[in-house]
């Protein structure tokens, strides 16, 4: 074993990865769960651990201290995660604490009342056509289809439905 690192002749000698595996996931699942107290999250950190020393393990400079290399990258993920999590809560907060600041006002419910008046008052071409053009943005051609006239007798109803609405809610607020 001429040209076999002290990585490669220590993984030999031990079984190799899966032998290095199952005699350090336990305590490194155990570690991380101690820490998060989140069984799920010590699961993926271990692993995440694991993948990470075992991914250098050719260049950890004493290899015979896998374990103490894994327990530490264990503390650094879990300490990696709280730092996320303290970002993630403070961002969510700021963001409350700006959205409670802004001034929202609701809808004008006696406006709407009003308006849906105006509108049921209007002849049925005319509210279809208004319906038509501002609830489900329909285009001159798309009206005209689906109430078979053409696209200026579309354009004319919207315009006149329109105008009336104005009259009606201008004469209602005074």
């Amino acid at each position: 074993m001429g040209s076999a690192t002290v990585a490669e002749e220590r993984w030999g000698k031990q079984g190799g990865l899966t032998e290095v595996y199952e005699r350090n996931a336990a305590g490194a699942v155990r570690l991380a769960y101690l820490i998060t107290s989140d069984p799920d999250l010590a699961q993926d950190i271990a692993q995440e651990a694991f993948a990470r020393v075992a991914g250098r393990f050719r260049h950890l400079r004493f290899p015979e201290a896998f374990d103490a290399y894994l327990r530490r990258t264990v503390v650094n993920l879990c300490n990696s995660h709280f730092r996320h999590e303290r970002v993630v809560r403070t961002t969510l907060e700021r963001e409350a604490a700006e959205a409670s600041n802004r001034t929202v006002e609701g809808p004008d419910l006696g406006l709407r009342d009003q308006l849906w008046a105006a509108l049921l008052r209007l002849p049925v071409r005319q509210r279809t056509a208004v319906v038509l053009r501002y609830y489900e943005d329909q285009s001159d051609g798309q009206i005209a289809e689906a109430m078979r006239c053409s696209r200026s007798a579309a354009r004319s109803l919207v315009s006149h439905g329109v105008e009336t609405l104005r009259t009606a809610m201008g004469s209602e607020e005074r």
